[in-house]
């Protein structure tokens, strides 16, 4: 996939162009948001999802909001107003993942710097800083590549979950950023991708993007991860993240925890890859991580196709945790934390 022809996202001309993720690998097709409220319905219809991009989308949801502001002539009482209402809004659209916040967060602080210049000076620090986010991002993930590669062998087999790729961040990616790092240094690489239920970002996007980089890969049923490790045909496991707590225990897409339980069994390494602006360092465990329910029709249904009774009831968590005592280790752009724990985690932000 030609990075530079199919970015995630991008802004040009007071418009943040998300790639429809929900289209995926049978079109691609952009989306415009002009309005905060389209980055809000974006991130909660996923149009675009992980973590990262999440975050990103909601730095620029701060952005539209300010440009919002300009047309419609706001007086500084009123921006203030309205940028609030816009960050509350984005704040809500997806509980789980703590870049999201992060990025909010963030967004808010150079208002605050900036909240009593003129309006068309606020909108540029604001997209300013939503272009260093952005930025940051792609940067952070290709450190968090070189970091992980060190930990895979010349040749190896490695399970993923989810999509933890480019399309789920700025670029690159943070668990197929390891994976890609790897094949640049040349080492012999071959992916098993689970398809991941029920929205199928494995089959619809990781296998995208692996396909079109020409890495070697294997599309399997979520159901399928068992035999294959107890074949020894899986070497490690490496997934993404959506939040993780300050104790290293680990929110990420549904049916990551049994990967978990799984490799533990089987003593396959199983590493989560992720920037530190996924670690929520105020949360003590995964207790207090908000786990997000989706609709049912997600379970019920595929490609508006009914595959269940109707009235039948379902239970759809979006994500699970896996506690730091399966984790190998996690993978950030500042290092590798080994045997993850609250004291070795709190030392990368230090």
């Amino acid at each position: 996939m030609n990075k530079k022809s199919l970015p995630t996202l991008y802004w040009e001309d007071n418009c943040l162009y998300l790639l429809d993720q929900r289209y995926l690998p049978k079109k691609t097709e952009y989306r415009c948001c002009s309005s905060y409220q389209d980055a809000v319905d974006s991130i909660r219809e996923m149009s675009v999802r992980g973590a990262p991009a999440i975050g990103i989308t909601a730095a620029y949801g701060m952005v539209a909001a300010a440009s919002e502001a300009i047309v419609n002539n706001y007086n500084s009482a009123e921006i203030k107003n309205f940028l609030q209402q816009a960050s509350e809004a984005l704040i809500k659209a997806r509980p789980t993942a703590v870049n999201l916040v992060w990025a909010v967060r963030r967004m808010e602080k150079v208002f605050d710097r900036v909240q009593d210049n003129q309006p068309e000076e606020i909108f540029n620090k604001l997209l300013q800083e939503a272009k260093i986010i952005h930025e940051e991002d792609i940067n952070n993930n290709r450190m968090i590549g070189t970091n992980g590669a060190e930990l895979i062998p010349p040749k190896a087999s490695i399970l993923t979950h989810c999509n933890a790729g480019a399309l789920a961040t700025g670029g690159y990616g943070t668990a197929l950023g390891v994976i890609r790092a790897a094949v640049e240094d040349g080492k012999d690489i071959h992916v098993f991708i689970g398809e991941t239920r029920p929205l199928l970002q494995g089959s619809r996007i990781t296998a995208f993007e692996l396909y079109h980089d020409d890495i070697s890969a294997t599309l399997i049923t979520d159901s399928m991860a068992g035999y294959l490790m107890s074949r020894n045909m899986v070497d490690m496991v490496v997934v993404g993240a959506d939040r993780i707590a300050a104790n290293g225990d680990t929110a990420n897409k549904i049916g990551t925890y049994t990967l978990a339980v799984l490799a533990n069994h089987h003593e396959i390494p199983f590493y989560v890859a992720a920037p530190i602006s996924t670690i929520d360092i105020e949360i003590d465990s995964g207790d207090n991580i908000k786990i997000e329910k989706r609709s049912a029709t997600e379970v019920t249904h595929f490609g508006g196709i009914a595959t269940a009774p109707e009235g039948i009831t379902v239970f759809n968590p979006a994500f699970d945790i896996t506690p730091a005592r399966l984790i190998t280790a996690i993978i950030t752009e500042r290092g590798v934390v080994c045997k993850p724990e609250r004291e070795k985690i709190e030392k990368l932000f230090s």
